[in-house]
């Protein structure tokens, strides 16, 4: 029985080699011993969502897909539905996505990667569309598969390289109880695995090693290509790197490495966070630094690669575009209430928009040496809890639109918090309004998109605006 004669066949949403791909997968399963496989999509915040089926319905869920509700891609970070599913129109057109009906999760086996902290488990990604085929278009592998087209009709593709910061912390109480529950649930209460402010000391890396080779080598055996495993600024805080790839490979790799990180440290009784800047004592701001470079598909050659100083035509239209688009663009590359508070001067984190030479300060750090074939552009704004195929897309086709207006960027910055380019955003609140006001988005990725997205992060912003902080009661409540 042919894959392509079920329900995602008549669709038209399988390849054409979908049958060959069944069947690899089934070996696979087989081969490994596999009882159950999560076949899940990121969703809108880069959170592996989806089901978990037996081993013995993967055929049929290569054939027919796997129904989830819609309401999973219409949660704010709160796991909130924040959209009226109960209207008739729910903001997509009259009967789209209302009443929790289902969307479609269509599996892509070459995706799948068995668990080695759950050996009897394993997962397969999959994209998402409604049930009649029809694209979401949102849904996040399908906002940068747009990009990447995009980019490929123009005979480019742009290879990726991660430099990943996140924290591990101990568990002191795990607030569990019924009162802890809600939505969100009580974070747990930790303490540190190190001090901190010992930047790439040994010591620091011999205590945590263990810790450190588990994830090395559990990220190594699902396919992903560790360059480095570092000790970070603050306490608890570390640093992954990977091999550059293409951008939909690193993507997905990110969510992948996320996702396993957390759940790893889980079982070992520890708190993994991807939170930019973690409500510890001296805790140290998390970054997110994406190393690019644009790659002619049909030399091979690094187009940012220069003979003198002076910036290919690529290069400089990618930087340009980069920057023109960059305020933008925030709702995509700092896309939480938290993720603002990393951007102070002085502390290696940007504050303005603006790129420089070799410089650590800047948004953009151009990593552009004559003659040198990793020639490269660092773009140092987002934060790791970034969705990674929006901050991707955002990317693409940001650079994109430089190159093809023919732009040119200013002189790069040497004092970059002392200059008076155009600062980040410095709230959500100012990120949403950006990305609202502006048609580089409606005009890239649709209004529906602006809107869908404008509006989930509203929702956030708004309930963080009607918390009262710790810092207004110790503030006020004595004072008046």
């Amino acid at each position: 029985m042919s894959v392509t004669d079920g329900m995602l066949g008549r669709l038209g949403l399988l390849p054409a080699d979908a049958d060959e791909q069944t069947a690899d997968l089934i070996a696979q399963i087989k081969e490994d011993g596999i009882e159950t496989v999560r076949f899940l999509f990121p969703d809108q915040h880069g959170v592996l969502r989806g089901k978990a089926l037996v081993a013995d319905s993967v055929k049929s869920a290569c054939r027919n897909g796997v129904n989830a509700p819609s309401s999973l891609a219409l949660k704010d970070t709160s796991h909130r539905t924040a959209f009226d599913v109960w209207n008739d129109d729910a903001g997509f057109g009259a009967g789209a996505m209302t009443g929790a009906s289902d969307l479609l999760l269509i599996p892509h086996p070459t995706t799948y990667r068995r668990l080695p902290w759950s050996p009897h488990s394993a997962w397969v990604l999959c994209d998402i569309a409604q049930t009649t085929g029809t694209a979401i278009p949102f849904a996040s592998r399908s906002v940068l598969r747009t990009a990447i087209d995009r980019l490929a009709s123009r005979n480019m593709q742009i290879i990726c390289g991660l430099e990943v910061e996140f924290h591990v912390f101990r568990i002191e109480d795990d607030r569990m109880r019924h009162a802890d529950g809600g939505m969100p649930g009580a974070a747990p209460k930790t303490l540190p695995l190190n001090h901190g402010y010992q930047l790439l000391t040994d010591n620091h890396y011999g205590a945590a090693e263990d810790l450190l080779d588990d994830i090395r080598r559990t990220a190594t055996a699902m396919g992903l290509s560790v360059r480095s495993a570092e000790v970070e600024f603050g306490p608890s805080q570390f640093e992954f790197t990977f091999d550059p790839a293409p951008a939909m490979e690193h993507a997905d790799n990110m969510v992948i490495f996320r996702t396993m990180v957390r759940q790893l440290c889980q079982r070992k009784g520890l708190h993994a966070t991807f939170m930019c800047r973690p409500a510890a004592a001296f805790a140290a701001a998390s970054g997110w630094h994406l190393h690019q470079s644009l790659v002619s598909t049909e030399t091979g050659e690094n187009l940012f690669m220069s003979a003198n100083e002076t910036l290919t035509p690529q290069a400089a239209g990618w930087i340009s575009g980069l920057l023109a688009h960059a305020e933008e663009s925030c709702l995509l590359t700092t896309p939480t209430v938290n993720g603002y508070k990393r951007y102070q001067p002085f502390q290696l984190a940007p504050d303005r928009i603006q790129w420089g030479r070799d410089n650590r300060g800047a948004m953009i750090r151009a990593l552009l040496r004559p003659g040198d074939e990793a020639s490269r552009v660092e773009n140092r704004v987002a934060e790791p809890a970034a969705n990674p195929h929006y901050f991707f897309a955002s990317q693409i086709l940001s650079g994109l639109s430089g190159i093809e207006q023919g732009l040119q960027p200013q002189p790069p910055v040497e004092t970059p918090y002392q200059s008076d380019a155009k600062t980040i955003p410095t709230n959500l609140g100012d990120a949403i309004a950006a990305f609202e006001a502006g048609t580089f988005y409606r005009n890239t990725l649709g209004d529906e998109f602006v809107t869908y997205l404008s509006h989930l992060k509203r929702a956030e912003w708004n309930r963080y605006l009607a918390t009262v902080s710790e810092w207004e009661d110790r503030e006020y409540s004595t004072l008046f």
